[in-house]
């Protein structure tokens, strides 16, 4: 249950301070009230941002490096193989956020079921990878508009949508479910309508009647040989490398069960959500890159947005290329409002991140202070400034920049992955020590354990082989290893670190505690009133 605060000026007393992370579910939606957290996310806010949240420049610039490094069929392999590893994953979050729709999701769970360090782990690295991403995001919105104007520097641009981001989170968060709903409606949108499209080039259909079918699988290859390495290490080395972007496309899907302390029914909602999976990673992610290996050769020079020159995604690209005069600039257009919905949800998520540690006492308690309008202003003020991180681009070049931080958040992300399949692993074998069927839960899945074994073992895999091409002879680089392997290190450090200082043991499987604040939050848990009509059922 939420704590209860007690707001005087500019700072809040806090009056009872939880044993566990129960307020990080406020990242997603609610303001601090004295009540605790306010479900105020609707059916359609949950499905939606289930379906379109995470689409972004993961998918609409970050597949050209993806091309580019592995071909369009190690493209689609990779995709497909950290598209499992996501599935897993959110079916073993899912079936624990369904069972008990608690603030705080998966850092709760790891405290309630494996014990304190973990939790402190996984909120450190849960605000590392928002904090990261930001200026990840920035540095996207600055490649994206360069394919406008190349004479302005990148700065001016990310100074530009660094003001919009901030002016949009000072306004605080009444209008946050709202406005996401509609952005990824408008991502959504976009997404299909490029699938069709792509498909429809694909076939001749482009004012220059090209059929391309599978040409470009056959030269210049379904594979690319990583640095001219050849045989099947040079193809591995290159599949193994788009692991890396193909985890920062899908990283952020599991906001939408640790959504479950602001949806209203949950044990209802969040299945259906984890159920809207199917279609975000079979037809958006797979359809998406599996579009793009079709229309775009791998060796196109314009996918190469290192240089800080490029400024096309694959799907601008393709356009380009069938001849579609102003339609590239439109996409180009919504790919930019995408990059700054994203850093808007960026910056409001680790802001409420870094409070709710705070408030746990895991992080310093200056992070507390509010507004009279409950808004963190000292949390959200200290995360901006991680977003000058991007003005790195003004030297090292937009699409590199972008690069380092997408590495940077995909190897946080698989490390969080990693804690949650663990807090699952222990989740399971305690609802069968307290004697708990599972044919009792909300949501279940038949493939647990083995899902949940599946995506702790691929999920340390893919960090650690994520950048073992620098260990190769001659292919040394130093921004590689530490944007791999630096994240990596942090869940030990911190882990190992919280361990010594609260030397808490393993909670039993006969103890944990599987009730606690579960009758509080189906209580407050109410229905949509029932549609009126066609207009409103839709709508929903």
């Amino acid at each position: 249950m939420a704590p209860e605060i007690e707001k005087t000026g500019d700072s809040a007393n806090v009056r009872k301070a939880p044993s566990s992370s129960d307020v990080e579910a406020e990242m997603v939606l609610a303001t601090v009230s004295k009540d605790g957290l306010k479900r105020q996310m609707k059916d359609r806010h949950i499905a939606m941002i289930s379906i379109g949240g995470v689409i972004g420049t993961g998918l609409f610039l970050g597949t050209a490096t993806a091309l580019e490094t592995g071909g369009p069929l190690g493209m689609l392999l990779a995709y497909v193989a950290v598209g499992s590893l996501c599935y897993t994953v959110m079916i073993s979050l899912g079936e624990m956020a369904a069972f008990l729709p608690i603030p705080g999701g998966h850092l709760t769970f790891a405290e309630r079921f494996v014990d304190p360090a973990l939790s402190f782990t996984l909120g450190w690295l849960y605000w590392y990878n928002w904090a990261i991403i930001l200026p990840a995001e920035l540095s996207a919105a600055s490649v994206v508009i360069s394919y406008w104007n190349k004479t302005v520097s990148s700065a001016v641009w990310i100074a530009l949508c660094l003001v919009v981001v901030l002016t949009i989170n000072i306004f605080g968060a009444g209008a946050y479910g709202e406005a996401e709903f509609i952005f990824a409606s408008f991502k959504v949108m976009t997404i299909v309508g490029l699938l069709i499209l792509g498909l429809v080039l694909d076939l001749g259909g482009g004012p220059n009647h090209d059929r391309i079918g599978f040409r470009y699988w056959k030269n210049p290859g379904a594979f690319v040989q990583l640095d001219g390495i050849g045989g099947a290490k040079g193809r591995f080395l290159a599949w193994s490398a788009v692991m890396s972007q193909a985890a920062f496309s899908f990283i952020g899907t599991e906001v939408v069960a640790i959504a479950g302390a602001e949806v209203k029914n949950p044990r209802r909602n969040i299945p259906k959500a984890i159920r809207n999976v199917y279609v975000r990673l079979l037809l958006f992610y797979i359809g998406g890159v599996f579009i793009i290996g079709l229309l775009v050769p791998s060796n196109d020079k314009r996918l190469n947005i290192a240089d800080g020159t490029a400024a096309a995604s694959p799907f601008v690209i393709a356009i380009d290329n069938a001849g579609i005069k102003v339609l590239p600039s439109i996409i180009n257009a919504a790919i930019l409002t995408s990059a700054w919905s994203a850093a808007n949800s960026d910056l409001y998520c680790s802001s409420r991140a870094l409070y709710g540690l705070a408030l746990n006492g895991n992080a310093p308690s200056i992070f507390l202070k509010l507004t009279p309008h409950g808004l963190p202003w000292v949390s959200l003020a200290t995360c901006s400034g991680f977003a000058f991180l991007a003005f790195m681009s003004t030297s090292n070049g937009g699409g590199k920049v972008f690069g380092w931080f997408a590495n940077m958040t995909a190897v946080a992300g698989l490390s969080s992955w990693f804690g949650i399949a663990v807090t699952y692993i222990r989740f399971h074998r305690g609802l069968k020590a307290q004697g708990i069927d599972r044919k009792t839960l909300p949501y279940r899945s038949p493939l647990q354990p083995f899902a949940g074994w599946y995506a702790a073992i691929g999920c340390f895999m893919v960090a650690l082989l994520n950048g073992w091409a620098v260990f190769l002879k001659g292919h040394w680089r130093a921004d590689t290893f530490v944007t791999s392997y630096l994240p990596m290190m942090l869940f030990p450090v911190l882990y190992v670190g919280a361990k010594l200082w609260t030397r808490a043991p393993l909670v039993p499987y006969t103890e944990m505690d599987f009730q606690s604040g579960l009758q509080e939050v189906l209580d407050a848990s109410k229905e949509d009133p029932p549609p009126r009509n066609w207009v409103e059922r839709i709508w929903r």
